[in-house]
Order: C-alpha cells, then structure tokens, then sequence
C-alpha cells in the first residue's frame, strides 16, 4: 500500500454525517445542481455526499496538490463528473466561471489542516517530531515558516503570535523564537518550551504541548489562512443558487467567530433609513438564513470523538440562500 493510500485508509473526515445531513437535501432538490468541495483533502466529505446524492458536476479545490492527487484516486469511480483544481479557494468564482458555472447547489469548506499535512513529518506542520520548518498547504508556492523567522523582527512576530495563536505569553515566546531562529519543528517547539511561563504551563496541564499554539499561529501566518477565509465568506454565498446551502467547519475561535458574524450579517435582513413608512412586516426580508437544524452550528458526537478525537473542536455552521438578488 502506497503511503497515500496509508492516509486515506487511516482518515476520517470530521462531520461527515453532519454535513451530509446539512448539504444533500439543497444537492437532490436541484439534480441539475453543482457541488462544490472548497476543500478537497483526501475526498472525504465529498465521497459522503455521493453516496447520497448525485449533482450534475462536482468541482474539488486544495491547494495541495498531494492531497487532490490521492482525492481524485479515491473518487475515480465517482457517480457523476468531477474537475480537480489546484488552487486556493480564494479563487472560487473565477475557476467556477472558466467551467461555464455561475451558481451551485452546495459548497462545503472545512477549515482543518489535512492528514497528509499532519502526519507527514516531512511538512513541518508538526512539533510530533522534527523536520525542516515548512507548514505550507501549497509546498509549490510562498515563504516557509523558517523563511519567515529568519528575518522577522520581535515585535511583528508576538502580533502573529497573540492574534493568529491568542498566546499570553506572546512577547516572551517572540523573543526567544527571534534568539534562535529554528528552521526546524524540533527547534522551534524547544525554543517555546524553554520560553514559556511556569504560570501558562500549568495553565495548559500536560495533555497540550505548549508550542501548540506557536504552530498554529505559524501556520495560519504562512498560508493567509484568515485572509482565505474572509475571501471565501464573500464569494461563496453568491455563488448559491435559491436554495443552495454553504456548510463551513471551523477548529478554533478565530475561525468561527468570523463564520458566525458573516453569517448572522447574512441573514438579517437589511437596515433601513429612520423615520422610513412602512411596517415591519413590509421590511424587505434577509437573502440568506442559518439552515434549519443549524442555527447554533454541529459538533461531533460523543461517537465521533471516540473514533476520532482531532474532531474535538470541530464546528460545523450552514448558512442557505432563500431569496434571489433583487433587481
């Protein structure tokens, strides 16, 4: 067994059954419909969906070409016809419209860094032992995270640590990292630990590595993560056709605070001028709404959790388009 196919066999796609019960009723109300997976990994999600659906096309983004490669073994008997595009999802509604597609049935995006990307030493997206300091999703393109701490200065750094890692002791952790400049896991993850507080260690227990938050903030830094995701909360809810539902699944509080308050934006209808005459119930109403069902979002069961614990943070929110743009 190739060891592609070691990952996908070990992997789990975090609430597949969640999204599956979110997003198949907009695919098989409109078979004429197109599924788009912002997201591809290793397929998953959008195997799940086959299974119960068939939309008239699928089109899968990752912005790892290794993970699409193994995604497109997996769905090489898939139902209906699927387009592979290596690419951000930041470029959604241009790739979209090269395939003649102007609205789509349902768009799911999950946030998580991939299995490949994670067990994967060879990465660098892991402190689970030790590589040279990559953390790029698209290992084709862009500065790694030792390109990056080679020549950023303290001050920058414990921003991206505070406000992509939410690290209290951001300013002491920069420091070292600055003093040092690892350039692999093993050193970096060595230069937090030896840097943190006694206080924020005894905060995080023994069961969270403390470099844990340094990686992730690494990580987000080096890929736009949040940037990708502002993009996204943009273009993906007027690609929907009437109807369509756009599923996102979030790790972490950045996140989904800003899923949550595009969505709520989304789906409250539009203020109007003071002192306007009409009544309430003349007010134009909101495009979008959360998905019945999903008002507070999904979580993983306490199954789930058994079968696969990097689920514990997983937040899935579904927001549906219910009315076209007005004329």
């Amino acid at each position: 067994m190739t060891r592609a196919s070691s990952a996908s066999a070990a992997h789990v796609s975090v609430l597949a059954a969640e999204v599956a019960r979110a997003l198949a009723p907009a695919i098989v109300a409109a078979p004429e419909g197109v599924l788009v997976d912002a997201t591809a990994g290793l397929g998953g999600h959008t195997l799940r969906l086959l299974e119960e659906t068939r939309p008239r096309l699928a089109v899968l983004f990752d912005r790892d070409a290794d993970a699409l490669a193994e995604a497109q073994r997996r769905l090489a008997d898939a139902p209906c016809p699927i387009h592979f595009v290596h690419a951000p999802f930041s470029s959604m509604t241009e790739e979209l419209a090269k395939l003649g597609v102007e609205s789509v049935a349902a768009i799911v995006a999950d946030l998580g860094v991939s299995s490949i990307q994670l067990d994967r030493h060879s990465r660098g997206f892991s402190f689970r032992g030790d590589a040279p300091l990559d953390m790029r999703m698209d290992p084709s393109r862009g500065r790694t995270a030792s390109e990056v701490l080679a020549d950023i200065d303290a001050r920058a750094l414990s921003r991206v640590l505070a406000d992509y890692g939410e690290e209290p002791d951001a300013k002491r952790i920069a420091a070292a990292i600055v003093a040092a400049r690892p350039t692999t896991t093993k050193a970096l993850a060595d230069a937090v630990s030896n840097a943190m507080s006694a206080r924020q260690r005894r905060k995080l227990g023994t069961r969270i590595h403390p470099a844990t938050r340094t990686f992730q903030a690494l990580r987000i830094h080096v890929n736009d993560e949040l940037g990708e995701l502002d993009r996204l909360l943009v273009d993906a809810p007027s690609l929907l056709m009437v109807g369509g539902r756009l599923g996102v699944i979030s790790f972490h509080s950045l996140e989904d605070r800003r899923i949550k308050r595009r969505f709520r934006e989304l789906s409250t209808p539009p203020a109007l001028p003071p002192n306007l005459p009409i009544t309430e119930a003349e007010r134009p109403p909101a495009l979008f709404s959360l998905a019945s069902g999903f008002s507070r979002g999904a979580t993983p069961t306490p199954e789930e959790l058994d079968a696969n614990p990097r689920s514990r943070s997983a937040r899935l929110r579904v927001l549906q388009r219910d009315l076209p743009d007005p004329a």
